[in-house]
């Protein structure tokens, strides 16, 4: 019997959350990082834990972004949900209209923790409030910069990127030209968020109607009527040319950069980590272009943020509210901007790590803050708040490369997208009626 106690002790034990030992309450935390990212997030709730005895968290990779969303509503049906979910930005209006979330700023006013709501960065914060409110805890922020090959540039003479695409297009041109790289640029996977939406913010132009669906429903794409449209025909003229490469089925365009194939690739800060650990060659990153004569604005964020979700106990809640103060904490900010390349979600960690001299040693990380924090967002720039906007995106792909791939003129394709895009948004305001 003695043996069976200890054995169940020890078995005990090993199920516990590391650090979490003498905990009272632990609640669950379902996330969809992979790889080294989740082993910082492994590593980032092992700190909270042993930062304190009477929380713990447990963190559960459920997979991509879709996947934990569909993991959730599953558990919340069979009232088995965990505490906190991380669901990507363009999943806002999904998890407000829900009526399952509990908005982060009424949690953490009720469990009595003063946040200075103000101090987060505004693309950021803007993405995740309603109605003056923050709804979720921003939590892995990100912004597309562009990386490049110094060894290609200095090959073909150039110092770094120009600021302008008509100055990029040429050193690109004269990389081709040269023989220095056969890619001089390569599509990224994700292009229609920095190829489509940041294009349009920093540019200052309207995505859609509705300050980009801010203003409540009935917001349609307007796209196919911008700036934009010429540039998707520059692209195109890229592809045509050799100059840009579409990565092959299976294939990350990040990938082909990193391997030294590609001279350049406008990818997530995020991508820094693998950057660093897999390039074997001098690289550095710079802003996003913009076009001559116009004033850059801020890009906008991808990423995620946490969701509380109802039908806890008040101890499970004081719990979740402990563990977003660590996270909102300036030392814990500047942990997380280092370990993983995501960006700090606060002006005050931004200038922690400034003042400690971090940027000196690493000036790229700096760039998507910087990107991000520039001028004031304009109604253009703030970001975006369409329904199904993943859903839409996957139709909007579709049109737009069938233009890129001289399918069908580009225009046309502009045009395509557009009204495939509007569609998705009719539906989601059907299904979502009355809960603008």
């Amino acid at each position: 019997m003695k043996t069976m106690a200890k054995a169940c002790l020890a078995l005990a034990m090993l199920s516990t959350p590391l650090g979490a030992a003498q905990a009272a309450t632990t609640v669950e935390f379902w996330h969809a990082m992979s790889g080294e990212l989740a082993d910082r997030v492994n590593e980032l709730v092992d700190k909270f834990n042993k930062s304190q005895n009477d929380y713990a968290v447990r963190a559960v990779a459920k997979g991509t972004y879709d996947e934990v969303v569909n993991s959730m509503i599953a558990a919340y049906r069979a009232k088995q949900q965990p505490a906190i979910v991380q669901v990507n930005e363009r999943g806002f209006l999904t998890m407000v209209n829900s009526g399952a979330t509990l908005p982060v700023a009424e949690l953490m006013a009720k469990e009595g923790y003063k946040i200075n709501w103000g101090d987060f960065i505004a693309p950021i914060a803007t993405y995740y409030t309603k109605d003056g409110a923050m709804m979720s805890m921003p939590f892995n922020a990100s912004t597309p910069i562009l990386f490049y090959n110094k060894d290609h540039f200095k090959a073909a003479g150039f110092d770094a990127p120009a600021d302008t695409w008509k100055g990029l297009e040429e050193q690109l041109y004269a990389i081709k030209k040269k023989g220095v790289s056969k890619c001089a640029a390569v599509l990224p996977a994700d292009w229609e968020w920095s190829y489509l939406e940041n294009y349009s913010a920093i540019e200052d132009q309207p995505y859609a109607t509705k300050r980009n669906g801010f203003d409540g429903y009935g917001a349609e794409y307007v796209f196919n009527k911008t700036k934009l449209v010429g540039h998707i025909e520059q692209v195109k003229k890229h592809l045509d040319d050799g100059l840009m490469e579409l990565a092959g089925q299976g294939i990350n365009p990040g990938q082909l950069f990193i391997a030294g194939q590609c001279s350049t690739v406008i990818n997530s800060t995020a991508a820094h980590a693998a950057v660093e650990a897999g390039a074997k060659f001098q690289w550095s990153a710079t802003f996003l272009p913009h076009e001559e004569g116009s004033t850059a604005k801020n890009s906008t964020i991808g990423g995620a943020a946490l969701w509380t979700l109802k039908g806890k106990t008040e101890p499970e809640y004081k719990a979740v509210a402990a563990f977003y103060d660590y996270l909102g904490k300036t030392e814990t900010q500047v942990w997380w901007h280092k370990a993983t390349g995501y960006v700090p979600v606060t002006s005050a960690a931004y200038a922690a790590a400034k003042a400690e001299g971090y940027y000196k040693d690493k000036p790229t990380r700096e760039i998507a803050v910087l990107q991000l924090m520039r001028g004031t967002p304009s109604d253009n720039s703030r970001g975006f708040r369409l329904g199904n906007s993943a859903q839409a995106n996957i139709a909007i792909k579709e049109e737009i490369m069938a233009g890129l791939l001289g399918q069908k003129p580009v225009q046309k394709a502009m045009d395509m997208a557009v009204e495939r895009g509007n569609q998705v948004l009719r539906q989601f305001e059907k299904v979502n009626a009355g809960k603008n």
